[in-house]
C-alpha cells in the first residue's frame, strides 16, 4: 500500500531524511516511533504530498504522491496541529469535505454524531478545545472512507474514555474495510495495543521495520540468579543491557528467547524467568546501541 524508497530531504543544510525506506502492507496498522528529531513528521508530510523529496520516491497504491490528486483522494491525514478555516463549524467543514472527497459518507457522518456528544457541530471549530478539535478531525476523516489513514500524535489532548472510543472507531473501520493506518506517536504503550507493525526511526532513517510479534520475539528480558557471582556468559550471547539487584540479574538479550534460556540453564542458575518486553522497552534498548543513552531502569 505504501512504499518509500531511499527518501532524502534536506532543509538549509540539515538532513531531515537520510535515505529512509518504509513499506506498509494494505490493512496494516503501522506504528512509527522514534526520538524527537528523528524525522517522523517530515516522513509523514512526504506521505501526504506536502513536501517534495530531494531524492527518492514515495508511492501509495503504486502511484507517486506529490502533486497527484487521484492518490490524495484516497487518504485522510490528521496532523498534530489541526487547521480549519477561521469561522467554519463542523457542518460547514462537512460540506467542504464532500466537495473534495467523492466517497464522503454523509449517512455515516450523521450516525457518528452520537459518538461525539460534547461537540456542538454549529459552533466554530477554532473556538473548541484542542481535544474537541481532535474529535472533529476524526469524525470528518473516518467519513471520507479513506483507503489510508495517516495520524500524527492522534489522541494527544483526549481524555481516556474518548481515546478508547476513537481507537474503537478506527479499529472497526480497519476490520470492515481493510483500511491501512499509519500512526506516529510518543505513547508507545497505546501503540502496543493497536499496532500490528512497527517502524523505529533514528536520524532520518527507519532502522527497524517488523511486525510487533516478530519484534517482541527477537529480544527478551531474562531475570536470573546464581549462588555466587554472575558467571561468564556463553560465546555469542548478545546482551543489550544488564543490571542487578543483589544476586538477581536482569538481562536484555537479543535473539530467540527459548535458545537464550537453554544456554543459561546450562550454567545451573538458582532461578531463571523469561519476560516479554513492552514496545517502550524495545524502543529504549534497540536505540541503546546507536548513540542513545540507556539509563538503568528498575523493573
Amino acid at each position: 500500500m505504501v512504499e518509500v524508497t531511499d527518501l532524502v530531504k534536506e532543509f538549509e543544510g540539515f538532513l531531515a531524511l537520510d535515505g529512509a525506506n518504509m513499506n506498509v502492507k494494505k490493512g496494516a496498522i503501522y506504528g512509527l516511533v522514534g526520538p524527537n528529531g528523528a524525522g517522523k513528521s517530515t516522513l509523514l508530510r512526504h506521505l501526504t504530498g506536502v513536501y517534495r523529496p530531494n531524492s527518492g520516491t514515495v508511492k501509495i497504491a503504486g502511484e507517486e504522491v506529490y502533486e497527484n490528486p487521484n492518490v490524495k483522494a484516497k487518504f485522510a491525514f490528521i496532523p498534530d496541529d489541526i487547521f480549519y478555516f477561521m469561522q467554519a463549524n463542523t457542518m460547514e467543514m462537512k460540506r467542504f469535505y464532500q466537495g473534495i472527497y467523492p466517497e464522503f459518507d454523509e449517512k455515516m457522518f450523521m450516525r457518528l454524531m452520537e459518538y461525539f456528544p460534547t461537540v456542538n457541530p454549529k459552533k466554530s471549530i477554532r473556538s473548541l478545545s484542542k481535544g474537541m478539535q481532535k474529535q472533529v478531525a476524526f469524525w470528518l476523516a473516518v467519513c471520507i472512507r479513506p483507503e489510508l489513514l495517516i495520524l500524527d500524535e492522534p489522541v494527544d489532548g483526549l481524555d481516556p474514555v474518548m481515546r478508547r472510543q476513537i481507537w474503537s472507531i478506527v479499529m472497526a473501520d480497519v476490520a470492515e474495510r481493510d483500511t491501512t493506518v499509519i500512526v506516529s506517536s510518543h505513547n508507545l504503550r497505546e501503540l502496543e495495543d493497536v499496532c500490528d507493525h512497527v517502524g523505529i526511526m533514528h536520524k532520518g532513517k527507519v532502522m527497524i521495520e517488523r511486525s510487533l510479534s516478530d519484534l517482541q520475539g527477537s529480544v527478551c528480558k531474562i531475570q536470573v540468579a546464581f549462588q555466587a557471582e554472575m558467571p561468564k556468559l556463553p560465546e555469542g550471547f548478545d546482551v543489550l543491557h544488564m543490571s542487578n539487584t543483589g544476586r538477581v540479574y536482569t538481562l536484555i538479550v537479543k535473539g530467540d528467547p527459548a535458545e537464550a534460556k537453554v544456554q543459561l540453564e546450562k550454567m545451573h542458575p538458582m532461578l531463571i524467568d523469561i519476560l516479554p518486553l513492552t514496545l517502550e522497552e524495545i524502543f529504549i534498548y534497540e536505540l541503546g546501541g546507536v548513540d542513545y543513552e540507556v539509563k538503568d531502569i528498575l523493573f
